[in-house]
């Protein structure tokens, strides 16, 4: 676990609005060189935790702008020989849909700028479900299982509907995986987590 974590004030625990603007910033400052570092770090470790689950079924996602990794992450499953399930961003604050990943070439520009979504067939929030290993992007994931989204809550809505029994693994820089973050009742929790450098750790509960 990281052990580079904001100052907090004696009184209070710092808020989600103030552990994003933190978070953020400390992403805009990661250089193009250590991205691309980590991005291929994370891609094996992805492809470690596949091989060690064997799950059929996997879902993923394209990362966009400064989150960690690169369309590298859903290549290197589907060349495992796992079906690859990619979010779909709706319009409205619903659960996400899925498509196929059928590799970089079924990718287009998504409703937010630099947001690359698949361009197959749209399916239902649930097909979730059908997933034995989930990759989750966050901001941050505490030891708990607490993740930190951007406040869209598109993930919260979605995690609901796996099956009570996958993997869901969120996939963070390894300064982002911290002691304690704020949580609310709705936040859906992660099983695990996977880092550039620190590799994959299970999560209580």
């Amino acid at each position: 676990m990281s052990g580079n974590e904001p100052a907090r004030g004696a009184q209070r625990a710092w808020t989600k609005h103030e552990w994003r603007t933190h978070l953020l910033a400390e992403r805009d400052a990661v250089s193009a060189e250590e991205h691309a570092r980590e991005a291929e770090l994370l891609a094996e470790r992805v492809a470690e935790v596949a091989a060690s689950h064997g799950a059929d079924t996997v879902a993923c996602y394209v990362p966009f702008g400064t989150e960690p990794g690169t369309v590298q992450l859903a290549d290197t499953l589907r060349d495992a020989g796992a079906r690859v399930l990619v979010p779909v961003v709706p319009r409205r604050r619903v659960p996400l849909l899925w498509t196929v990943y059928e590799g970089r070439d079924g990718l287009a520009e998504g409703p937010l700028p630099g947001l690359l979504e698949p361009t197959g067939d749209r399916m239902p929030p649930e097909t979730i479900a059908e997933a034995g290993l989930v990759f989750v992007p966050a901001l941050a994931v505490d030891s708990r299982g607490v993740r930190l989204g951007r406040g869209a809550g598109y993930y919260d809505r979605t995690l609901p509907l796996a099956d009570p029994e996958a993997d869901l693994v969120g996939v963070v820089r390894d300064s982002e995986f911290v002691a304690e973050l704020p949580a609310e009742p709705h936040d859906a929790r992660l099983t695990s987590v996977v880092t550039p450098h620190e590799g994959y750790r299970r999560l209580g509960r």
